[in-house]
């Protein structure tokens, strides 16, 4: 199967018609159907329905049409890093970066550093949760994402980055019983109003787990996912929340809110860098993501956490 036989097919269904894809494409109209009737021969499925209105896809066409939007972008990507193969990375790269975490102090640092490592290099930059990532990472809507670790998604790969212990943040007013180190154990902090965000999030999800395997009840004062609103509630000493301590000191850097490692037992959470799977990155987006690598591990790892075990 040739890549010009997906570039017609795609363009007949798009058109909807074989006779506006082969004005298109400047091909003869028979010859647009003879490839398409060699396609349907290869592939032993029947691709397309015709009728007076112009044509559409069988479900076989549709599982056809969407691999064939796959393929010619590979293609085109393919041809574009090996004309500019041996210049400097240049095009668009799009990065997701974990709401509450400490990638997003990150973000300033990576858009200068990019400006001036690789100038022709336009960086997209977005907030995501695991929830949708899975899809825009695999459609390439997303070149790499720095977030917390969900576990084991399909069609995508973690690389973690840190291993943090999460501490309990909190109003200064708020009195709190801690030991020698300035740790809380779990139990304490399961005493108090806690703000966290929704249960598909990764830090959620542990402090869940981890009261449940203890008999601790979550009291639970909201669902919080927005930065600003959850530094107001700590103000306002409405409750405090569970953060990684870059996270805190990233997203309440004049706040001078109490932070205290949870213990008995430790919680953890690990930021990872997520790709596709599967598919190559074009050379600007491995550019790229070297250089967030080498930000996170010599601006974080030493300060923060352990890298992976």
């Amino acid at each position: 199967m040739d890549t010009r036989k997906l570039e017609y097919f795609v363009k007949i269904v798009d058109s909807g018609s074989i006779t506006k894809a082969a004005a298109a494409l400047h091909v003869a109209q028979p010859a647009l159907s003879q490839q398409v009737s060699a396609l349907e021969k290869e592939l032993k499925q029947r691709l397309l329905i015709r009728s007076k209105q112009g044509v559409e896809p069988t479900a076989a066409g549709n599982s056809l049409y969407r691999h064939a939007q796959t393929i010619l972008r590979l293609v085109e990507e393919a041809r574009q890093d090996v004309a500019t193969s041996g210049a400097a990375p240049s095009g668009r790269v799009s990065i997701a970066i974990a709401p509450y975490s400490m990638a997003s102090s990150l973000a300033p640092k990576i858009v200068r550093e990019v400006k001036r490592r690789y100038p022709d290099i336009l960086l997209h930059l977005t907030e995501i949760f695991g929830g949708v990532l899975s899809e825009a990472i695999k459609n390439g809507k997303l070149d790499m994402a720095l977030i917390y670790e969900p576990g084991e998604i399909r069609g995508v790969r973690f690389t973690t980055m840190i291993v943090e212990d999460l501490y309990l943040v909190a109003n200064p007013a708020m009195e709190l019983e801690t030991d020698g180190s300035g740790a809380v154990t779990l139990k304490t902090a399961s005493e108090f109003d806690l703000f966290l965000p929704e249960s598909n999030h990764t830090i959620r999800q542990v402090v869940d787990r981890a009261l449940h395997d203890q008999g601790l009840l979550l009291r639970l004062a909201g669902e919080v996912e927005s930065v600003p609103s959850l530094s107001r509630l700590l103000r306002a000493n409405l409750g405090a929340t569970i953060l990684p301590r870059s996270a805190a000191d990233a997203l309440f850097p004049d706040q001078h809110f109490q932070v205290h490692r949870i213990v008995e037992p430790a919680l953890q959470c690990k930021i990872a860098l997520c790709t596709a799977d599967h598919e190559p990155m074009s050379e600007a987006a491995s550019a790229v993501l070297i250089l967030v690598r080498e930000m996170v591990k010599n601006q974080l790892l030493d300060r923060y956490g352990t890298g992976p075990a």
